[in-house]
């Protein structure tokens, strides 16, 4: 195995302490931030007020990539990450269809509720591997 290779994809996979905690408080966060800023947008709060949650969103979401992806970079080709990828395109559209955003951003919590309580089996099978990782 190439160095990139084993550093992507160690054997065994990394472990990071309390991992388990730290995605817990991370998605915690993660969910309070995205659902006052879904809220927002539904009551027309002004854009300005929603910056600092808008910058909370991210840093968590980035911090659940993170805490995914630490331990081996397969999680990338996994259906989840698919998941994900879909609401970060669907959050991009925001950019474009603004007037749209509240029904786009339900979208994005849909797309993110499928996507947490589909079976394990889904979740983690590999598109690029073939199999349930």
């Amino acid at each position: 195995m190439s160095s990139v290779q084993s550093m992507l994809f160690p054997e065994p996979p990394r472990r990071l302490p309390h991992s388990r905690w730290w995605n817990i408080a991370a998605r915690t966060v993660h969910l309070a931030a995205t659902g006052v800023l879904l809220g927002g947008h539904v009551f027309t709060v002004p854009a300005e007020q929603l910056y600092a949650l808008l910058w909370v969103a991210i840093a968590t979401g980035a911090a659940l990539v993170f805490l995914e992806v630490y331990p081996s970079a397969h999680w990338a080709h996994q259906v989840c990450a698919l998941f994900v990828y879909v609401k970060l395109a669907l959050l991009c559209l925001i950019l474009v269809f603004w007037e749209e955003r509240v029904w786009i951003l339900l979208g994005v919590l849909a797309v993110a509720s499928v996507g947490s309580h589909a079976p394990r089996r889904v979740r983690h099978y590999s598109i690029w591997l073939k199999k349930v990782m």
